[in-house]
């Protein structure tokens, strides 16, 4: 069966790689180490439909089920070979094959012209404000630490990149910026 990647499911790998985990032990350590920066499981359901998604494809397996008083009964999943080759396949593929992912704000930018020049200013100063602020959140996820201890370089490298290219449409935007208060950049709103 051929299963689709998402960062959701390598992810899910990724963490099985360590051992067996219930669902709800896997929301908390891609929480616990920041991955929810990069993996989107704030609906515990998308991950319990991964879950019996990467099950069927034979890339996962559960095991037993754990009793504990305090909660109710949780399957244990545990990582197929088949699995631990199709993560490191896709984790080959996502390192080395640039992907264009369809990000919302180059969308954005593409009907940028419907609204005036002046109005698209202060919309983009407001988001260079907010990234000003990202930069300063991922610069103190930078400098975490867990028992005194920084945290090692390679578990923050996701950090890093979001940092560089959070910085980097920061300066972009300041271009834009400029050259819409010097009048370089102009256009009548409306659609084209």
């Amino acid at each position: 069966m051929t299963f689709r990647r998402s960062p959701l499911a390598l992810a899910i790998l990724g963490l099985l790689e360590n051992g067996p985990l219930h669902p709800y032990g896997i929301q908390r350590l891609i929480k616990q180490w920041g991955k929810d920066q990069v993996v989107n499981v704030g609906q515990r359901t998308s991950l319990y439909r991964m879950i019996v998604r990467l099950e069927e494809a034979g890339l996962i397996t559960a095991g037993a089920t754990e009793r504990d008083e305090r909660y109710p009964e949780r399957t244990v999943y545990h990582l197929t070979e088949d699995g631990r080759t199709v993560c490191r396949e896709w984790l080959a593929e996502i390192l080395t094959t640039p992907r264009n992912e369809f990000p919302e704000f180059p969308a954005g930018l593409s009907f940028v012209m419907l609204v005036p020049p002046e109005a698209a200013g202060e919309l983009l100063a407001q988001r260079r404000d907010h990234l000003t602020k990202r930069v300063a959140e991922l610069d103190a996820e930078l400098t975490l630490e867990v028992e005194g201890a920084p945290i090692p370089r390679f578990a923050l490298l996701e950090t890093e990149y979001q940092r560089s290219v959070t910085v980097a449409e920061a300066e972009w935007i300041d271009g834009i910026l400029e050259d819409l208060r010097s009048g370089s950049l102009t256009w009548t709103p409306g659609p084209v």
